[in-house]
């Protein structure tokens, strides 16, 4: 069964130049597209569809046709677009209480705290908002962490990072990116950052010293294409670290929350980090959450006044965090993924060399190396765009699938045809 762009409503359901409750008179795709050039800053390419509505797997734009989601907001929308459950949470909460900032207490935090760290098998919870905040979090807790309790002196602490690593664009985080196009033209940089490649263990020991506060990796590279690590390496991480005492933090913003067949991609070697960042699927695809879980001896360290976010732990992002671990808590989401992983991976590797010269896939998620021949992976990004299906390209002509994990057998089997059918169309 293919999936093809097809009309979700009548066009006279919304006509041209009509209104809906509270919303502008309606513009094409093409006008609303031009009409964000001059007032948006140029930090995106987006590919050329507007979208207006969406529900489970499928979005629609502006004039009613629809497209199956295989990007899921980069992991935010592991659960589809607008599931009943969590939409429920957030009207529940809209309709009592939605911000008190952390100067006051509320009552919907406690509880998302103590469920967050009793599925990540950790022991406490900085909330935040954004993922490139949890990842500067987690940086400010690791130094901390090694000048109280480690001993570092003042000013000296280290973390150990990996070449093509992403973790965020701030301007710390900037500073110990490889991807050259992140960096030009954002420095000076912050110090105190060593890179070692990715997978390699002898090069991370090498860079491991008696000043190193942590070891910052991702489980899987997701911006890298989705880069696997061999067997053994995560848990040769974790072993390191506990003879250098130092941290093991893993950034499983992507990887994390159900994505590779697990509620953590740490799962996959029985590792348990001293620190997890979470993020992008924590708020359900409805509210920015992110998160520090760590160790108490770790998140300890952080005393009143020294860290804080106005936004972070919010009620509506509690509610809708809770909601999500209770997801998370019945397995089934980790048990999809890793059922239709399979069926992900044997149709990536029934089109190897037929336009795909290779792929890595764990779970719902891959990233699928295009023959460079057949075009970019922008360039097969927009065809797949024509045939009813969204994916994004990342480095040269990868691509990547991350549907969400709602997705249906034949869903995932329709995009599959498609990709297949746009290769074809390449050649």
């Amino acid at each position: 069964m293919t999936a093809p762009v097809v009309p979700a409503r009548s066009p006279e359901a919304v006509p041209a130049g009509s209104s809906e409750a509270g919303v502008a008179p309606a513009r094409s795709s093409a006008e609303l597209i031009r009409a964000e050039e001059p007032v948006l800053a140029h930090n995106y390419h987006p590919l050329p569809v507007v979208v207006a509505r969406a529900e489970g797997t499928w979005v629609e734009d502006v004039e009613g046709r629809r497209y199956l989601d295989m990007l899921a907001g980069y992991s935010a929308l592991n659960f589809g677009h607008r599931h009943p459950l969590l939409i429920e949470a957030a009207h529940r909460q809209l309709d009592r209480l939605t911000l008190t900032s952390r100067a006051f207490h509320n009552d919907r935090l406690a509880q998302f705290a103590e469920r967050l760290a009793e599925l990540t098998g950790l022991d406490m919870v900085l909330p935040m908002n954004t993922g490139a905040e949890a990842v500067e979090s987690g940086i400010k807790v690791a130094r901390k962490w090694a000048y109280e309790v480690k001993g570092v002196p003042a000013d000296r602490a280290t973390i150990v990072v990996a070449a093509e690593n992403f973790h965020g664009r701030t301007t710390t985080i900037v500073s110990f990116s490889t991807d050259e196009t992140a960096r030009t033209g954002f420095g000076p940089f912050t110090p105190g950052f060593r890179i070692v490649p990715y997978n390699d263990l002898a090069a991370l020991e090498a860079a491991v010293d008696e000043t190193t506060a942590a070891v910052l990796i991702e489980p899987i590279q997701g911006e890298a294409g989705v880069v696997i690590p061999d067997e053994g390496y995560l848990a040769g991480v974790r072993e390191l670290t506990r003879r250098a005492n130092c941290l093991f933090v893993a950034d499983e913003i992507q990887s994390g929350l159900g994505r590779t067949g697990r509620t953590l991609a740490v799962e996959h070697e029985g590792v348990v980090p001293d620190v997890v960042l979470l993020g992008k699927a924590l708020g359900g695809g409805i509210v920015p959450v992110s998160a520090v879980v760590g160790r108490r001896e770790v998140l300890s360290v952080l005393r009143p006044g020294e860290h804080g976010s106005t936004f972070g732990g919010n009620p509506l992002a509690a509610a809708v965090g809770t909601a999500v671990v209770e997801l998370l808590e019945t397995g089934e989401f980790q048990r999809r993924a890793a059922e239709l992983g399979s069926v992900l991976r044997d149709g990536l590797t029934a089109l190897v060399g037929k336009g795909v010269v290779g792929f890595r896939a764990r779970g719902l998620w891959a990233g699928v190396d295009i023959d460079p021949a057949l075009g970019t992976g922008r360039e097969v990004s927009e065809r797949l765009m024509r045939e009813g299906v969204l994916v994004k390209d990342t480095h040269g002509s990868t691509v990547r699938l991350a549907p969400p994990l709602t997705i249906t057998g034949e869903e995932l089997g329709s995009a599959l045809e498609a990709l297949g059918r746009v290769l074809v169309q390449g050649a």
